[in-house]
């Protein structure tokens, strides 16, 4: 339970650091990032998944580089469903999707290694 509250508060900040980084990306307030930070997890727990069985043949066309636009896709289905958390259109949400991505990447690669 530990980690998945610390997942959604580092993904927080995650998301607050994309609103300094793309002005197409605008939060509010810390509550609507902590929220939509929850939503993104558990979009990504349910959603994600589905679609990516969905488009399968699309991923093997593209040698997978449309798991980006499905990562854009769901920031701004997040987008849809949380007040408070804006993005501006698809181009900021797939560009914004793919900083999410890397810097959550980094972090939990440094985490597993005990950097952190």
């Amino acid at each position: 339970m530990v980690t998945i509250i610390t997942y959604w508060l580092i993904n927080a900040v995650f998301l607050y650091v994309l609103s300094f980084l793309f002005s197409g990306i605008v939060i509010e307030s810390t509550l609507s990032s902590v929220v939509a930070a929850i939503v993104l997890g558990l979009m990504n727990a349910t959603i994600k998944p589905i679609i990516q069985i969905i488009s399968f043949p699309i991923m093997l066309l593209t040698l997978g580089l449309f798991y980006l636009v499905i990562n854009g896709l769901i920031l701004l289905m997040v987008s849809a469903l949380v007040p408070g958390f804006y993005v501006s259109g698809f181009g900021t949400a797939f560009f914004g999707g793919i900083v999410l991505s890397i810097l959550n990447t980094i972090f939990y690669n440094m985490r597993r290694n005990n950097a952190v």
